[in-house]
């Protein structure tokens, strides 16, 4: 059996975050293991980029979604610099002004190795304060923020970097290993993975949001506690980068909220690839969603971003994670294994896409490995006029958004686990198991994720000492 003082489970923000400060703060004494389904950074090469290839290949565990670094790595890199952005940090933390030191510390530790300094985006107040008034007067509101784009290019050196300090520090990472399963023996926590058993004193349970139902289970099984989380369903929208343009000079990756007329439903923007690529994600049960990529080196003539819903489920029905695969799993049959395209002006009109009118957009696809047809076949009537509306708000904002032949992309499912009951310390209710990051419910993107790493691994570390 494999021993070791502390094991994590997923090797994403949370995960190495959380390894450095335990590394750091016990001088390299501890003996920590990472294991982790994926590969390293380095290795993470998606087929469909890969012009010899340009095709998917179903790799086995799909190198987008999971490895060293989490899917964050090669989803454009860019790190929110706000802790109420990405998740709730300051009520996690009980302090504002705390939740604002973790932030700080993740951005310098992104700095630390390797993040360009030059990246840092500072939003203009005074063009800020033009767009929030035309957010105000379609009921949006529109965030700023400083933010820091490190590009997927330069998130894989950054993460290597990392990796390899943090080896130097006596981290094992146990990679290319799936954790099947957790059981406590006489206060020890053990782990059976697809490379054997192993053991440690401490565990901090961070798989990502691809773990996120093996994470439920996981819990219920164990006992901790678990609060129902929400589920974010919606599409990735491409348009000319020129549409994009002028408000992508004032925010990189514009976070703007809008509540819908009919169902007053939360929709949102997501993750923004100015001159970006939308590309393909394989999940395990086979699966498929879409997701968009932006490097600081390659770029296209288009920006694309995820627009979501926001659904909250209530008894009897509360588990969002069975929800969202169920969508997933009808979107992916009904493209026969690729993710679904079609243009706004079809899916206004009730009608499916088909090539020959795609190829009169003038918006060309970046995503060719996808099948035309009506992603309202496979979504609720609920968030299609979500969709639908919200799009409408969002032209008033940024004109252009809303015109015929804006390309939607489906299904694009932000999977959050059910929320994990810890403490200041992200302790769960079962002594010495820790959970952090998305898949544990605690957080919706890389910022908060890392910052609840550092938490756990700060608690650990006095434990361990």
């Amino acid at each position: 059996m494999n021993e070791f003082d502390v094991l994590i489970v997923g090797a994403g923000p949370a995960g190495m975050f959380a390894a450095l400060k335990i590394a750091e703060l016990t001088n390299g004494k501890a003996r920590i293991g990472i294991i982790e389904k994926g590969y390293y950074a380095h290795q993470r090469i998606c087929p469909l980029q890969e012009p010899k290839i340009g095709k998917c290949t179903y790799c086995k565990p799909c190198h987008i979604l999971y490895g060293v670094g989490g899917a964050g790595t090669l989803s454009s890199g860019l790190i929110n610099l706000r802790p109420d952005v990405g998740g709730d940090l300051q009520e996690l933390v009980g302090s504002e002004e705390r939740a604002w030191e973790l932030i700080e510390e993740v951005d310098k530790i992104f700095l630390r190795f390797g993040a360009p300094p030059d990246t840092l985006h500072e939003p203009d107040m005074d063009r800020v304060k033009e767009i929030e008034k035309r957010a105000v007067k379609v009921g949006a509101k529109f965030v700023p923020i400083r933010q820091r784009h490190i590009g997927t290019d330069h998130s894989v050196r950054v993460i290597e970097n990392m990796t390899k300090y943090l080896e130097s520090k006596g981290v094992k990472f146990i990679i290319g290993t799936e954790a099947l399963d957790v059981d406590i023996v006489d206060s020890r926590q053990r782990v059976k993975t697809t490379k054997g058993v192993f053991e440690s004193k401490y565990l901090l349970l961070a798989p990502g949001r691809g773990g996120a139902d093996w994470f439920v289970n996981i819990a219920r099984k164990l006992g901790i506690t678990l609060e129902s989380g929400p589920l974010d369903v919606g599409v990735r929208v491409e348009v000319p980068y020129e549409v994009m343009e002028e408000i992508i000079d004032v925010e990189v990756d514009p976070k703007i909220i809008i509540y819908t007329r009919t169902f007053d439903d939360k929709v949102r923007t997501f993750c923004t690839n100015h001159k970006g690529f939308v590309v393909k994600e394989v999940y395990d049960d086979g699966t498929v969603g879409v997701n968009g990529h932006a490097y600081l080196n390659m770029k296209s003539n288009n920006t694309n971003f995820a627009f979501l819903v926001t659904v909250k489920l209530t008894d009897p029905m509360e588990d969002t994670i069975e929800y969202g695969k169920n969508i997933a799993k009808l979107a992916t049959k009904l493209g026969g294994g690729n993710p679904l395209i079609q243009r706004l002006i079809d899916l206004e009109s009730g009608r499916r896409s088909t090539w020959e009118r795609i190829k009169r957009s003038v918006t060309k696809p970046t995503l060719r490995e996808v099948t035309p047809g009506d992603i309202s076949m496979a979504f609720p009537y609920r968030v299609i006029t979500n969709i639908l509306e919200g799009l409408k708000s969002l032209d008033y904002i940024i004109p252009g958004v809303f015109a015929p032949h804006t390309l939607l992309y489906a299904p694009e499912i932000k999977y959050y686990s059910m929320k994990a009951k810890v403490d200041r310390n992200m302790e769960t209710d079962v002594a010495n198991v820790y959970a952090a990051g998305d898949g544990a419910g605690l957080s919706r993107g890389i910022n908060v994720a890392a910052a609840t790493g550092l938490i756990a691994g700060e608690a650990i570390a006095k434990k361990l000492s």
